[in-house]
Order: C-alpha cells, then structure tokens, then sequence
C-alpha cells in the first residue's frame, strides 16, 4: 500500500496493492494493522454505497466524522474541500479519480466535504465513517459554488433536492 499526502492537509490517497492473475483481482482494502503502521487510526463504524447511473453527483457533504472514501464499481470523479471556515485552507479543494480498477481510496477528515460525479455508466461510491449518520451533524454545500470554484467535468448534472438546496458560502 502507498500513502500519499495531499495538498489538503489530512487528506491522503491511499493506493492499495492490486494483485491480477488469470482468474481476476484481488485487493485488500481495509486492514487495521497496515493503517495504523501508516499513522491512520481511526476508528470505522459505518460502511455505506449509494450506487447511481452516470452524470449523477451527490454532495458536497460534510460530516464530523472521518471517511474512507472508494470506488466500488465504476469510475467517479470524487471532489474533497476544506469546508472549516476556521481553517487557513477554507475553500481548498482537490479532485481524484477513483475507479474499480485502480482501487484508491480518499482519507477524508472531520470538516471537509466530500462530492462524487459517476463518469461511467453507473457507479458505486464506497465509504467507512467513525461516526454514524446522524443528519443533525452533517452540512452540505452546492457542487457550483462560486468561493469552491471547483472544476467538474459536466456543467448539468443530476442531483437531489438536498444537494440543490446545499448553502452557498459566496452569498
């Protein structure tokens, strides 16, 4: 596994080892000890999939939890944002590729905000959180956000009610 430090500071992508042989893949993607080695212990008591057809974006969501974000099928385009307005990196954002291929995960923290747009026909986004849902700590922002000015490779996705009614932090 390779972790890499990302310009937002406690984020990291995590590049787990694929191994592939005549009969397919195999990939460990969560294993407490080699976390730990590598500086993450957090605790994870949530898994959660949405699954969505191509064009799709939901988020962005912020928690006070910590995720591990991934792509379990597919290919997503996933976003992650400084959303701590307390923060010297308040409105930093970085993007990432994740797919069923290349199995990378995103490290996100407490406080950040985390988006996916499907890019594939469909897709399945993958997250561990520390924290259970609990819809009285989570926040969410719009995906066009002017102060985010994040680059999205579609300008009309589809998304939900919430996520339309996220706040602006320009206005």
């Amino acid at each position: 596994m390779e972790i890499v430090e990302t310009k937002l500071d406690g984020v990291f992508l995590i590049k787990p080892t694929v191994f592939e042989d005549f009969r397919g893949t195999f990939t460990e993607t969560y294993n407490e000890d080699a976390y730990e080695k590598a500086g993450i212990t957090t605790k994870f008591v949530e898994d959660d999939m949405p699954f969505s057809m191509k064009n799709v974006l939901r988020g962005i969501h912020v928690e006070q939890a910590t995720k591990l974000v991934s792509c379990g099928y597919g290919r997503l385009y996933c976003v992650v944002v400084n959303c701590d307005e307390a923060s010297s990196q308040f409105g930093t954002w970085e993007s990432f590729i994740l797919t069923d291929r290349n199995r990378h995960q995103v490290l996100v923290p407490p406080k950040h905000g985390v988006a996916h747009l499907v890019l594939s026909d469909w897709g399945m986004f993958h997250y561990k959180k520390s924290g259970y849902y609990d819809p009285a700590t989570q926040d969410s922002y719009r995906w066009n956000d002017p102060k985010f000015n994040i680059w999205w490779p579609i300008k009309n996705p589809i998304v939900s009610q919430r996520d339309e009614q996220g706040k602006y932090v320009s206005k």
